[in-house]
């Protein structure tokens, strides 16, 4: 009766063993409608449905504390939520009350704890510091910001320049620059020169305001973009200490270019993608002569969107 009242923490796998590779897509409809020599690499067969898994697993993995607190728009919360569980773990997930009914839905139903807030009263930095003085025992983890979760991230770009002909650069979406920060991170691990580039919302452009400006630049208020994964404040101080010199270019991608690449993504590739992991693709659509004459290689971030969102973008 003691044993089951006080689980002892499971027996931890090592992110390599535990994550799904990558699934590579060559979709030569899709190559000929944009005119660029094209490979998806997507992370929606990812555990949890993202590339996020790798950076959640990676940290709750690693930190001795029992309990973590984050805050997330959703992916990096359902990801952090099964870590959790994977690992006799608990968490705290801080959520803006305007995230994906899917997300919330799932991070509940992974064992993790939600907590909603109004982010025009209340930022999602300020409720997790809140929660922090309510809860010192646990580890305050950032979904971007942590060299733990650049470290996670890095698998993928070490998994991507292992592949047979390999690409002249990588295009992958950019919020907080967790994931592109690890893809520089993971190739210059491996050797590979491949260059990276960031498909960030027009809407939601601190990323690239930032590199042109020379330091980081915060948005004043969260930008309501469709990609809501990309509804991030600002660039992490980890990954603007990579970024800045390591990321060849970001693209300022329109709402509407979102909305195409999601229903290019279904129509052409048959993949189911959440807007936020469409950005890489609909960059190449934004931008087409700056990619003409490369490989390129498109990360697909994620799949996990609302029913009633995905229904509407496919009916535009």
């Amino acid at each position: 009766m003691l044993a089951l009242m006080n689980p002892q923490p499971k027996t931890v796998t090592t992110l390599r063993e535990m994550a799904r590779a990558t699934t590579i897509i060559e979709s030569p409809r899709l190559a000929e409608r944009l005119g660029v020599r094209l490979t998806i690499a997507t992370e929606t067969f990812q555990h949890t449905g993202s590339f996020k898994f790798r950076a959640a697993y990676n940290v709750a993995s690693q930190v001795p504390q029992s309990k973590i607190i984050t805050a997330s728009s959703g992916n990096f919360g359902q990801a952090m939520a099964y870590a959790c569980r994977l690992l006799g773990k608990s968490c705290i997930i801080v959520m803006p009350d305007t995230s994906a009914r899917v997300k919330i839905d799932a991070v509940r139903e992974y064992g993790g704890t939600v907590d909603l807030t109004n982010v025009n009263l209340k930022s999602r930095n300020a409720r997790v510091a809140e929660l922090a003085q309510e809860h010192r025992d646990a580890y305050i983890a950032s979904a971007f910001d942590d060299p733990l979760v650049i470290q996670g991230n890095a698998s993928l770009g070490e998994e991507l320049a292992d592949i047979k002909n390999s690409f002249d650069l990588i295009i992958a979406p950019i919020g907080g620059g967790g994931l592109t920060s690890g893809l520089i991170t993971g190739l210059r691990k491996a050797g590979a020169s491949i260059k990276v580039f960031g498909a960030e919302p027009l809407i939601a452009n601190d990323a690239a305001r930032s590199l042109r400006a020379g330091h980081i630049i915060a948005n004043e208020t969260e930008p309501q973009t469709i990609a809501d994964g990309a509804r991030t404040p600002s660039l992490g101080q980890h990954n603007w200490a990579i970024l800045r010199e390591g990321l060849a270019g970001i693209v300022e991608v329109p709402e509407e270019r979102i909305a195409e690449a999601v229903r290019l993504l279904f129509s052409l590739a048959n993949l189911k993608v959440e807007p936020t992991g469409a950005l890489s693709l609909a960059a190449v659509l934004t931008e087409p002569e700056l990619f003409r004459d490369f490989s390129v290689c498109c990360v697909v971030s994620g799949g996990n969107v609302d029913t009633e969102v995905y229904r509407e973008l496919l009916g535009q």
